[in-house]
């Protein structure tokens, strides 16, 4: 059994609430890394973001569609004017006919086509109007998510500075307990994730268990500078007159 003297074992409680602090640390900054408002920020943005690149999508092709149609009508306008400018020379009447014809055709043509452009000029409005209203639905979707973002890494950068604080409080106050009582604790600690706790009229603050009559005789039984373990946790009992 391993040994030590008892005022040093009651030195073990204190390392033992700094280990606790810096698990409750640990587990604080899980549970942010985690944080279940994350999820449907991320699940919000990414189908904001979708819904103006379709609105994005959707105007770009409809521009393109009006483009060129405005392309035919100018090409349609062009014709019809150097037609015109043929049938106004003069020349044949067989050929005027034909020209007569031509333009004739070029302008329902370009009447069609005018009709065509009017209907994708205001198809476009309306594409423009809900791709704004897209690109504000993705500006609040991003806002909110940076909010929630900035909101949790301050959090997350404030409990690593607290861990860091803590942490050097526990490295200079191991440094104050015998070494080899600290590997005990040590290797205790990794084990079953708590290192020691108190023998407390008869519980064993560990497990949070009274300690059967025959345990109790067993550690009763053992020299004050013994180590002992509970028999349920596993950790180092701390035992103390006073608590006994």
């Amino acid at each position: 059994m391993p040994k030590a003297p008892a005022a040093e074992q009651l030195k073990l409680l204190g390392l033992q609430a700094l280990d606790a602090r810096l698990r409750s640390l640990e587990v604080r900054r899980r549970s942010l890394e985690t944080d279940p408002r994350l999820a449907p920020a991320k699940a919000a943005l990414e189908q904001a973001s979708a819904a103006a690149g379709e609105a994005d999508r959707a105007v770009a092709e409809t521009e393109a569609e009006l483009a060129g149609i405005e392309s035919k009508v100018s090409e349609a306008s062009t014709r019809i004017a150097r037609d015109e400018d043929r049938l106004y020379a003069g020349g044949l009447s067989k050929d005027l006919e034909a020209l007569q014809k031509d333009i004739a055709g070029l302008r329902a043509r370009q009447s069609d086509l005018e009709d065509a452009e009017l209907e994708v000029l205001e198809r476009l409005d309306g594409l423009r109007a809900a791709q704004g209203s897209a690109a504000e639905a993705l500006g609040d979707a991003r806002g909110a998510s940076e909010d929630l973002r900035a909101e949790i890494d301050a959090q997350l950068a404030s409990i690593a500075a607290e861990r860091a604080t803590v942490a050097e409080e526990r490295a200079e106050y191991a440094r104050g307990i015998e070494p080899g009582l600290v590997g005990i604790y040590e290797k205790t600690l990794a084990k079953r994730g708590v290192g020691a706790a108190r023998l407390f009229h008869g519980t064993s603050e560990g497990s949070g268990m009274a300690l059967s009559p025959g345990d109790l005789a067993a550690i009763r039984g053992a020299a004050e500078d013994d180590v002992v373990f509970c028999p349920d946790s596993g950790c180092i009992l701390v035992r103390s007159a006073e608590w006994a």
